[in-house]
């Protein structure tokens, strides 16, 4: 058993006062059956009053509207989560797991995580990249997943921010370079290629002194889900060539990052936005104290400071409504 405890922060900063923000976030870690999220906390600068709700897939969203004239928007999330022991994924399955899979999908809801979606589409590049990489059902379906996670891992290079939070899965498939946001929409388009549902992951990643991944360890992270027979969803990092079970956070699932953004909202006003994120992930063998408050680095300091104070005299601005998101690296 596994406890982490992860601190996240958001600041939009604004060239000049707008009117209005409008935001959803999904930054609280999901409870399932290997996962328990243990405690959760949103604070928002300037403040407002933060609501929840839940949606079909079992996320848990704060959402919130803040009226008021201000130069900066600054979310900090907080959260203490409980993981499970998991036992090892095989290295395969038995022969007839692809008729079992069939009957698995035939039986369950599970359609929404085999047709295309925003971002995991079927191009003339993912049938390219499936033809190139054998994607057809053969060996079994296990096998065909682990093959993937490394072959993807060896063929994009990991280059961040070189594409953007809206970018096509062509520009990573075709230039060999992205981060794990087109590593996961790419894997999940060539597993529904051959049927196998595959969903989107949104969250974390912890990095411990012996870990090597090539993920930037102060951002959040993304990688898939695969359905399988007798296993259920199974977590694979095509970015970390890892099977996620052991240090992965999961905070979103969903048929790509149209649905589970950690940030997905609008502001009011003619102005430029510059968005900074840092993440901070602790692991313990024991429950850490829930009212624990992780090291705030200085910089963190000083920008809840700074949020808190009175915004600069009003600039005259057009009003109009411009959309804020955080690409997952």
């Amino acid at each position: 058993m596994n406890f982490y405890s992860v601190r996240h922060l958001t600041r939009f900063r604004y060239s000049r006062p707008i009117s209005e923000s409008i935001m959803e976030t999904r930054m609280h870690p999901r409870s399932d059956a290997s996962q328990h999220c243990l405690n959760f906390s949103l604070s928002v600068s300037p403040r407002c009053r933060v609501f929840s709700y839940r949606d079909h897939l079992g996320n848990n969203i704060q959402h919130f509207d803040i009226p008021g004239e201000h130069n900066q928007l600054v979310i900090v999330a907080e959260s203490v989560v409980e993981q499970q022991s998991l036992p090892d994924v095989p290295e395969f399955l038995a022969p007839e797991a692809w008729s079992e899979l069939d009957e698995l999908i035939a039986s369950g809801d599970y359609w929404e995580m085999l047709l295309p979606s925003t971002f995991a589409v079927e191009t003339p590049a993912v049938t390219l990249l499936a033809e190139q990489m054998g994607v057809t059902r053969r060996d079994d379906p296990l096998m065909l997943v682990l093959e993937l996670n490394q072959r993807l891992f060896n063929y994009f290079e990991y280059v961040p921010s070189h594409t953007r939070v809206d970018s096509p899965i062509d520009e990573a498939i075709v230039s060999g370079k992205g981060v794990c946001q087109d590593f996961a929409h790419t894997m999940i388009a060539l597993l529904r290629y051959v049927r196998i549902p595959a969903r989107y992951v949104s969250g974390y990643l912890y990095r411990g002194r012996e870990d090597h991944d090539r993920s930037t360890p102060d951002a959040t992270h993304a990688w898939v889900e695969a359905l399988m027979p007798h296993l259920g969803w199974v977590g694979i990092d095509p970015t970390n060539n890892l099977v996620a079970h052991r240090r992965h956070i999961r905070t979103a699932v969903g048929r790509d990052y149209a649905d589970v953004p950690p940030t997905h909202g609008v502001f009011r006003g003619n102005t430029a936005s510059e968005l900074y994120v840092a993440v901070h992930v602790e692991a313990s063998d024991t429950p850490p104290p829930l009212d624990r408050k992780l090291p705030i680095p200085e910089d963190w300091s000083v920008l809840v400071e700074r949020a808190q104070q009175q915004p600069e005299p009003a600039v005259p601005f057009i009003d109009m409504q411009q959309m804020q998101q955080q690409q997952q690296q």
